[in-house]
């Protein structure tokens, strides 16, 4: 199996890099990938002390990033940047633990020269976590 590091596509870095691998990509269509919850994660001191859950934005943008990944390794949005849209439905079914490994994927369900629209999931261990539906414009690099 082929596998990528996602900062080859994206240009997000620690400590707000949330994929770790990527391990398929269809560019411009869809992508799998994965992030280990690290035990030493910031706000997860905080999320809640004596009980650490990593909270569902940080799910909802993990899955972005592999949308990004997505759309930037597609040669026909070089040099642009996705940008959140908007979030048309998420909901949350499974706790995320420190050191649970979420599984990514994501399908581009409309793609255009400005927007585009995706459906990802998250899972642990094959258990539904995150399902959403997001929304995002493609802006040009530096915008």
């Amino acid at each position: 199996m082929t596998t990528h590091d996602p900062r080859e596509f994206i240009p997000h870095r620690p400590p707000f890099l949330l994929v770790d691998t990527i391990t398929e990509l269809q560019p411009g269509v869809s992508g799998r990938g994965s992030y280990a919850v690290p035990h030493d994660l910031a706000i997860l001191a905080g999320h809640f002390p004596d009980n650490p859950i990593l909270p569902g934005v940080y799910q909802v943008e993990a899955i972005a990033q592999m949308g990004a990944a997505v759309v930037l390794s597609d040669e026909r949005y070089a040099g642009s940047l996705p940008l959140f849209g908007g979030i048309d439905r998420a909901r949350f079914r499974r706790v995320v633990r420190p050191g649970d490994v979420l599984e990514l994927s994501i399908e581009m369900t409309s793609l255009s020269a400005r927007a585009g629209k995706g459906q990802g999931r998250a899972t642990v261990g094959g258990d539904l976590c995150a399902d959403i539906s997001l929304f995002f414009i493609i802006a040009p690099a530096g915008s």
